[in-house]
């Protein structure tokens, strides 16, 4: 069996394989991961033929196979700046930050990363005057000062406009002297598949790592458009953290991960 198609003037055949290929592409590209039982019943085909071509694709580097799907291939080079980042996801952000404020009790030493879920975080407890708060994000501290009375320390180091943050080794510096309670941590990505919480750069991670290091809990904050990229730094194993809290959306892409890994997720309601 063939298929038929327009394209550019021009008439292309594609094969049955290939019209099913390009189809799985075409639906990753709009849902950025789908398992193998939607794959098979939207194409109408065995697991095994399902299997087969995601195996061809990811030869050809149009997607990444995970355990039980595929994810589209959208590798994060480079942060978007916070104004494009803030308007992203709101309403699975605020979630996200309601059930993480949850897991705060009085008295605590709380770190946040810099970034626009830990920033809804920040929002979500600026009202709580029974904290100590350290950032070294420049949005989140001028967000923790609208409150009087607060006990906030401003992480400095190097400025990066791309996400308002301050980094490196002074950073670190700064941070290694604190005995912090929990750790709220942003990510560009949370590949399941590898089991790594990753970020953009080098820089990103190597402060990510200090903040780790000095925390008790971390608290890694994630959309579900998070589960969906690949990220060029490795920041730490997902076993190794306290928790990822993150939308429903990423429901499918954590109910085929390992079960070991499957323990370390929580889902904003």
């Amino acid at each position: 069996m063939i298929d038929i198609y327009q394209m550019g003037g021009n008439l292309v055949v594609l094969t049955q394989a290939e019209d099913r290929q390009a189809k799985i592409v075409e639906l990753l590209r709009e849902t950025g991961f789908l398992d193998l039982r939607t794959l098979t019943e939207r194409l109408d085909v065995s697991v095994a033929t399902v299997r087969r071509d995601l195996g061809e694709l990811e030869e050809i580097g149009l997607l990444r196979r995970t355990h039980g799907g595929a994810v589209s291939v959208n590798q994060v080079a480079l942060d978007a700046t916070n104004a494009a980042r803030l308007v992203w996801k709101q309403t699975e952000k605020a979630a996200i930050a309601q059930t993480v404020s949850g897991m705060i009790v009085d008295g605590d030493t709380v770190l946040l990363d810099s970034g626009t879920t830990a920033l809804e975080v920040a929002r979500a407890l600026a009202g709580r005057s029974n904290l100590t708060f350290i950032s070294n994000g420049l949005d989140i501290v001028a967000e923790l000062t609208r409150v009087e009375g607060r006990s906030i320390y401003a992480v400095g180091g190097e400025y990066f406009e791309t996400n308002r943050s301050f980094g490196g080794p002074l950073a670190e510096h700064f941070v290694r002297q604190f005995n912090v309670d929990k750790l709220i941590l942003n990510a560009a990505s949370v590949d399941v598949d590898r089991g790594v919480v990753c970020t953009s750069t080098p820089v990103n991670a190597s402060i990510a790592r200090a903040m780790i290091e000095v925390s008790r809990r971390t608290i890694v904050v994630a959309d579900h458009s998070k589960f969906t990229k690949s990220s060029m730094s490795v920041i730490t194993r997902i076993e190794d953290i306290g928790v990822i809290v993150t939308d429903v959306g990423s429901k499918s892409i954590i109910d085929a991960a390992p079960e070991k890994l499957r323990k370390k997720f929580v889902i904003a309601n």
